[in-house]
């Protein structure tokens, strides 16, 4: 695949994966027929990978300010980490090898939009695993600063790929009535 396509390089979807969502645009998606159950369940997963990614850096920009201490913020961040790891890496396992492989064959114009997706994937488990080393040495006594640094990364290319996902995934669904 395209280097420039790279998770941590791309500022958004190229303009041969767009086409979909140019005919059915975000703001139509709540009200077209289509929009049922599953596009429901995708999003709210979705919002709360971006919750907890947030409660995380709220915690930790508080511990950083002083206006959180450690006994407060260490039992949140193992539990948020730990949830978010868990549900993120759950949760790509089952796109990669329920949802993808079906959803792909319902338009082959974006095909490429699920390898550009798959390889999202492989790049967040790396991603994944260094923000949970930085959240356990914090855990350990460590910088509170390496942990947001590393945090933050991680926030700004999960989100990149989940408006991403969204943008392809949605529209495919809407477009097709795929129910799962």
């Amino acid at each position: 695949m395209d280097a420039s396509l790279d998770l941590a390089r791309r500022e958004g979807l190229p303009p041969a994966l767009r086409v979909l969502l140019e005919e059915i645009p975000r703001e139509g998606w709540e009200a077209h027929p289509a929009f049922g159950e599953l596009v429901r369940f995708w999003l709210d997963r979705h919002l709360m990978f971006r919750r907890l990614t947030g409660a995380m850096q709220a915690d930790v920009e508080a511990l950083i300010d002083g206006r959180l201490g450690f006994d407060g913020c260490a039992p949140r961040l193992s539990r948020y980490g730990g949830l978010l790891l868990n549900e993120l890496h759950g949760h790509h396992q089952i796109e990669d090898h329920h949802y993808f492989p079906r959803l792909a064959r319902l338009d082959t114009r974006i095909e490429r939009g699920f390898e550009l997706l798959e390889n999202d994937h492989a790049a967040m488990d790396g991603l994944l695993h260094g923000m949970a080393d930085a959240a356990n040495a914090l855990l350990q006594g460590g910088e509170a600063g390496v942990f947001a640094d590393q945090l933050a990364n991680f926030t700004r290319l999960l989100d990149r790929h989940l408006v991403d996902e969204e943008d392809i995934i949605v529209p495919v669904i809407l477009k097709s009535g795929f129910r799962g």
